[in-house]
C-alpha cells in the first residue's frame, strides 16, 4: 500500500496536481480564521456557543448548517457563509432546468450550454451571497455584536461586511474551479470535505476528554471503555454500509444489433447498463433537513411567545432530542425527495432513445416505449432501497446522540450529510487518481 502511494508522487503531472490542490485547500483554511471587521468576536463566540448548547430550534439549525456549509457561526470570518450560496444557486438552476424550457434547451447543447448555465450560476451566487450577508450582518447588529464606535454607521458596516463575505464566497468558488481545472478531484466537494474533516479533532477531543482530564476510562464510567468500543465498531460498520450502497449498481444487460458488412459481422456484443442504487446522492438529506429547519425554528419561537401547551408540544417534537415525530417526517421527506431528485437526473425515455440510436436493446423488450417503461419500473424499485439506506444513515446521528449520550459533533460523524459527503468525495478522488495511474500503465490504488 505504501508503495502505491509512493508511485503517485513519481508521476510529475499527478504530483503537481496534488500539491496544487493541497495549497488551495490551505488557502481556504487560512481564510477560515480571518475575522470580519467591526465584529466583536469574543462576544459573538460566547453568544453562539450558548445557542448551540441549548436544545432549541435555532441551536439545532445552527449545528446542521455549520456542518454542511463548513463554516463557523461562532466566529464570523470572510468565509463565514462557506460555499453554501454557490450550492444553493446550483440547485436552483438544476430545478429550473427541469421546468423552464430555455434552461432545459441549454442543458441539451452540450459543453456550450453547460458553460452558459455555469455563468448564470455565478451571477445567482453573487445575488444570494450579498443578500444573505446583509441579513447576517444586520442580525449581528441586533444582538449588539458590532463595536459601539461603529454603531452610528450601521449602513456602512452592513455594506462592507456583506461585500467582504460575498468576495470570500466568490474566492472559494474560484478556488473550487481552479482545483477542477488544474488540480485533482471536484473542487467544491473537496472544500466541503475539508471543512467537515477539520471538525474531527475537536470531536475526538470531546470524546477523549475524560482521559485528558486525568479521570481515565473506566468500565461503566462516564465515558466507559465499552462505550468507546461500541462507538468505534459502529463507526466502521456505518462507513462499510455507506461505501457498499454508494458503489452499489443494478446492472441491466444490453445487446447491440449485428451488422454485416462484406464478409465481417459487426456488433452483437453483450454489455450492461449500470443503474446506481443511490441515484440521488446526498441531495434528499440536504433538502429534507433544510425543510425541517423551518418548523423547528417557527414552533420554538411561537411556543416562547404564546406559551400554550400544544405549541410547546410541537416545539419539543421538532427540537431537543428530535423524537419520533421529527424522525418520521424526516424519513418521509427523504423518500419524497429521493424520487423527486431521481426523476430529475434520470430520464428513462431519453435513455431508451439513446440505446435505440446506438443500435442497442435490452433482451426481451422492444426499443422505445417498452424499454422506457422497464427502466422506469427498475428505477422505482431500486430508488426505494436507496431511500431506505439514506433514511437509516440520516437518523443514525440522532439515535447515537440519545442512546450513547454523546455530543452532536461526535454523533454527526456516524451518518447524515457529513459522512456521505466525505465518503463520496473520497471515492471520487481515489477513482480519479486511479485513472491517472492506469493511463500510465501503473497499478491502481484498489488493484492487487
Amino acid at each position: 500500500m505504501f508503495g502505491k502511494f509512493a508511485t503517485i508522487f513519481k508521476i510529475p503531472e499527478l504530483r503537481q496536481k496534488i500539491w496544487l490542490t493541497l495549497l488551495l485547500l490551505a488557502v481556504y483554511r487560512l481564510g477560515y480564521f480571518i475575522p470580519l471587521p467591526f465584529i466583536d468576536q469574543s462576544a459573538m463566540q460566547e453568544t453562539f456557543k450558548q445557542m448551540q448548547q441549548q436544545s432549541t430550534g435555532l441551536g439545532q439549525a445552527l449545528k446542521m448548517v455549520e456542518l454542511f456549509t463548513a463554516s463557523s457561526f461562532g466566529m464570523s470570518t470572510i468565509f463565514g457563509l462557506g460555499i453554501m450560496p454557490y450550492i444553493s444557486a446550483s440547485i436552483i438552476l438544476q430545478l429550473l432546468a427541469s421546468v423552464y424550457p430555455p434552461l432545459e434547451q441549454l442543458q441539451k447543447e452540450g459543453e456550450a450550454g453547460r458553460k452558459k448555465i455555469n455563468e448564470y450560476t455565478r451571477y445567482a451566487t453573487v445575488f444570494l451571497c450579498f443578500g444573505q450577508s446583509l441579513f447576517w450582518v444586520k442580525y449581528l447588529g441586533s444582538l449588539n455584536m458590532i463595536y459601539k464606535s461603529y454603531a452610528d454607521s450601521m449602513l456602512m458596516v452592513m455594506f462592507i461586511g456583506a461585500a467582504t463575505m460575498t468576495a470570500g464566497t466568490i474566492l472559494l468558488m474560484w478556488i473550487g474551479e481552479q482545483i477542477d481545472e488544474y488540480g485533482i478531484g471536484n473542487g467544491i466537494s473537496l472544500l466541503i470535505m475539508a471543512g467537515i474533516l477539520a471538525r474531527a479533532p475537536q470531536a475526538i477531543g470531546d470524546l477523549l476528554a475524560p482521559a485528558v482530564s486525568g479521570k481515565g476510562f473506566q468500565l461503566g464510567g462516564e465515558r466507559g471503555i465499552e462505550q468507546l468500543i461500541v462507538l468505534g465498531a459502529l463507526f466502521l460498520a456505518v462507513i462499510f454500509g455507506v461505501i457498499f450502497i454508494t458503489q452499489g449498481q443494478r446492472r441491466i444487460p444490453t445487446q447491440s444489433a449485428k451488422h454485416v458488412r462484406g464478409r465481417r459481422v459487426w456488433g452483437g456484443q453483450r454489455q450492461f447498463l449500470p443503474l446506481r442504487v443511490n441515484q440521488a446522492g446526498v441531495m434528499p438529506i440536504i433538502f429534507a433537513s433544510s425543510l425541517l429547519m423551518f418548523p423547528m425554528f417557527i414552533f420554538t419561537q411561537l411556543a416562547g411567545f404564546f406559551e400554550t401547551a400544544w405549541l410547546q408540544q410541537l416545539a419539543s417534537a421538532f427540537s431537543g432530542e428530535r423524537g419520533y415525530v421529527y424522525n418520521l417526517l424526516y424519513i418521509a421527506l427523504i423518500y419524497f425527495f429521493c424520487y423527486f431528485w431521481t426523476s430529475i437526473v434520470f430520464n428513462p425515455k431519453d435513455m431508451a432513445n439513446n440505446l435505440k440510436d446506438y443500435g442497442s436493446f435490452i433482451p426481451g423488450y422492444r426499443p422505445g416505449k417498452r424499454t422506457a417503461d422497464y427502466l422506469e419500473r427498475v428505477m422505482i424499485r431500486i430508488t426505494y432501497v436507496g431511500a431506505a439506506f439514506l433514511a437509516v444513515v440520516a437518523i443514525v446521528p440522532s439515535v447515537i446522540q440519545v442512546l450513547m449520550e454523546v455530543d452532536y459533533r461526535v454523533a454527526s460523524f456516524y451518518g447524515g450529510t457529513g459522512l456521505l459527503i466525505v465518503i463520496s468525495v473520497a471515492l471520487d478522488l481515489v477513482q480519479k487518481i486511479n485513472s491517472h495511474l492506469v493511463m500510465r500503465n501503473y497499478p491502481g490504488l484498489t488493484e492487487d
